[in-house]
């Protein structure tokens, strides 16, 4: 039976995942921030949108920016890796053979394969930027698709928690924009952990974890300030 690996060097799934995580803790800690702070639930959805539409235009764009740095740099290895390979090729072979013996091939089997995988200019510079790049040529991914997906991915983790003030107020929008994002990060977390094959319990613990601590900070500051600026 052949065993399919994930593509885990793809960029939109992991910032979506990274995305919809921050939407989630950085919104409903911030809405509840306000929330002590603000005596009217119009300020708390002001800053809840404000939030969203901030956070997700910041995390594409720091998305596009990093992916777009880590493809040019990827790109310009392998440029580097394609010229070497046609102005010095005798060295390249003997440098692929080198990495052959040390994952155990005898000298006399090392150089039939280095030699074999030069003899094709595109597979010489698949299997060097593999070995000696630890890259996929064809794979570099992909920096507006991981922007897009980032901004989607960070607006619905922002939005979940602001839903109860599009339709309530007061102390019942409080406690459901807590429990809806509390338990939106625990299927955060339930989701990573079948992506990883680790722990539901555990991962899923941890991102409740950490929501629970953003969101009991930001709710002492904020009543904190709204006691002092009161």
């Amino acid at each position: 039976m052949v065993h399919h690996h994930r593509d885990v060097h793809g960029g939109a799934a992991r910032a979506a995942v990274f995305g919809i995580s921050d939407g989630l803790v950085s919104n409903v800690a911030l809405i509840l921030g306000v929330a002590a702070a603000a005596s009217t639930s119009d300020s708390v959805l002001v800053a809840g949108v404000a939030g969203l539409l901030a956070g997700a235009t910041s995390m594409a764009a720091g998305e596009y920016v990093s992916m777009r740095a880590q493809t040019e740099l990827v790109e310009r290895e392998l440029e580097i890796e394609r010229r070497s390979l046609i102005e010095k090729p005798e060295a390249e072979t003997r440098e692929l053979a080198a990495i052959y013996r040390q994952r155990g091939l005898d000298t006399e089997q090392a150089d039939a394969v280095a030699s074999a995988v030069m003899a094709d200019p595109e597979v010489a510079l698949e299997v060097h930027a593999r070995e000696e790049l630890g890259v996929d040529p064809h794979d570099v991914g992909d920096p507006i698709q991981a922007a897009i997906a980032s901004f989607v991915a960070f607006a619905v983790g922002a939005m979940l928690p602001l839903i109860p003030w599009l339709i309530s107020e007061g102390n019942g929008a409080v406690v459901a924009s807590a429990v809806i994002g509390l338990a939106a990060s625990a299927l955060v977390g339930v989701a990573l952990a079948v992506f990883t094959e680790r722990s539901k319990l555990r991962t899923a613990a941890r991102q409740v974890g950490w929501a629970s601590g953003a969101c009991a900070l930001t709710w002492v500051i904020g009543s904190a300030l709204g006691t002092a600026i009161a």
